[in-house]
């Protein structure tokens, strides 16, 4: 995750913003979004989502720890 300045209660990042900020691709912000990691901070009905800076934050943070990777020995 890069550092921050600012609020990170009250900013909001478009799909982009938040997909660089956690150093994922947008598809991923999507993904959390759907799976119900991470909420619009504004109207569904706004044609660009916008996140809280501190959801996506935690998002990350709870899909990095739990992500499970093996790797086979060789």
């Amino acid at each position: 995750m890069d550092d921050f300045d600012g609020d990170l209660q009250t900013t909001l990042w478009t799909t982009a913003e938040a997909a660089k900020a956690a150093g994922v691709a947008p598809g991923v912000i999507r993904v959390w979004a759907h799976r119900g990691h991470l909420r619009r901070a504004n109207s569904p009905k706004a044609r660009v989502p916008r996140y809280r800076a501190i959801d996506v934050v935690k998002a990350e943070k709870a899909t990095r720890g739990k992500a499970r990777r093996t790797y086979a020995l060789v």
